[in-house]
C-alpha cells in the first residue's frame, strides 16, 4: 500500500500516478480517462481560490466544496489505484492474482471484471466497469455523507451549477480546441456512469485522442486553468496552482467498499449504445459560459450592494 499512498498525496500526484500508468499499460483505457478527469479536478479546486468565486463564495463554502472533490477523487484512487498494481502484477507474473483485491477490499464485482478482463481481453468492457464501480464508491461516503448532502448538493451555487451545466469535464489540446461533456443530475449515479461513458467514447475517438494525448504527454498538470487556456485566446490567469494553494488533506481510510451489497448491478450500465446530448467540441460552449459565470457573480454583488444602501 505505499505506493498507493504516496501516489494518492493530492490531486496533482494522482493525476500523474494515473497517466503514468497508462504510458506503461495502454490497454487499461480507463486510467488515461481517471488521468484527464483528475485535471479537471484540479481544475474545479483551484477555481475556488481563484479571481471570480472569493468575490461571491465564504471561504467556509469554498472550503467545503473543496474538501467534497479532494475526498470523492481520494477515494476513487484509494480503491482503483491497487486494481492497477495487481494487474501490473499480474502480467508480470503471467498469472492472475485478482483473488488477492479482496485484501484491498475492492468490491467483488471488480474481482469478476478483472477476472473476465484477464479471460476476453474486452478494453471497453473493463473501462465501463471501473467507471460503473468509481461512482458507486463514492455514492454514500460522499454524495449522501450528511454534512456533503446538506452543505455542498442542496447548496444554491450547486444547484446553479448543475442546472446551467457549468460542471463540464474538459479535453484540451495544445490547439486550444476543447472537447467533453457535461452533467444534469450529478447526484444521480446513473447520471454520473453515463457522463463517464459519453467522455470515454469521446476521449477514445481516433482523432480526439491523438491531440488529448499530446496535451497530456506535454503539458504538466498543476491545477491553474492556465494548463490550457494559455493556448487559446483568452490567456488571463484566474486560477492559481494547486501545490501553492491548498495544504495535504490527512484522510480517514474507508474500508467498506462492497457497494454491491446495496444497490443491484443495472444491466443498463453496461449499454454499449452511447447517447451524446452535445456536441464534442465546447470550445465556444466553454468560452461563453466563462462569460456567462462573470456576468452572474458580478449581478450578484451588484445586488448585495443594493442590499447595503
Amino acid at each position: 500500500m505505499q505506493k498507493v499512498e504516496s501516489s494518492n498525496i493530492d490531486n496533482i500526484s494522482r493525476t500523474d500516478a494515473y497517466f503514468t500508468y497508462f504510458l506503461n499499460h495502454s490497454d487499461i483505457l480507463w486510467s488515461f480517462l481517471a488521468s484527464m478527469v483528475s485535471r479537471n479536478a484540479g481544475w474545479n479546486m483551484c477555481d475556488l481560490e481563484g479571481k471570480w468565486f472569493p468575490q461571491v463564495l465564504e471561504a467556509e463554502t469554498r472550503k467545503q466544496l473543496y474538501l467534497t472533490y479532494e475526498r470523492a477523487n481520494w477515494l476513487i484512487f484509494q480503491d482503483a489505484y491497487p486494481q492497477l498494481l495487481l494487474y501490473e502484477y499480474s502480467t508480470k507474473l503471467n498469472t492472475p492474482m485478482f483473488h488477492l483485491l479482496r485484501y484491498f477490499h475492492v468490491s467483488s464485482f471488480m474481482s469478476n471484471e478483472w477476472a473476465y478482463y484477464w479471460r476476453e481481453k474486452d478494453k471497453r468492457r473493463l473501462m465501463t466497469a471501473l467507471i460503473i464501480n468509481e461512482q458507486n464508491i463514492i455514492q454514500k461516503p460522499v454524495i449522501e455523507h450528511p454534512i456533503y448532502y446538506k452543505k455542498v448538493f442542496h447548496s444554491l451555487l450547486f444547484a446553479f451549477q448543475d442546472y446551467l451545466h457549468f460542471s463540464a469535464v474538459l479535453f484540451p489540446t495544445v490547439h486550444g480546441e476543447l472537447y467533453g461533456a457535461s452533467v444534469y443530475g450529478f447526484q444521480e449515479v446513473d447520471n454520473r456512469i453515463d457522463l463517464g461513458k459519453r467522455l470515454a467514447d469521446i476521449l477514445f475517438d481516433p482523432e480526439i485522442f491523438m491531440k488529448v494525448f499530446h496535451f497530456a504527454k506535454t503539458t504538466a498538470h498543476t491545477g491553474s486553468r492556465h494548463d490550457y487556456e494559455q493556448f487559446m485566446k483568452n490567456k488571463e490567469e484566474t486560477t492559481p496552482v494547486l501545490r501553492e494553494t491548498y495544504p495535504v488533506i490527512k484522510h480517514h481510510i474507508h474500508l467498506q467498499n462492497e457497494w454491491t451489497n446495496h444497490p443491484r448491478v443495472k444491466n443498463k450500465w453496461f449499454n454499449t449504445a452511447i447517447a451524446h446530448r452535445h456536441p464534442w467540441e465546447m470550445t465556444h460552449w466553454y468560452l461563453n459560459k466563462q462569460k456567462h459565470i462573470r456576468f452572474c457573480i458580478m449581478c450578484y454583488k451588484l445586488l448585495q450592494m443594493k442590499k447595503r444602501i
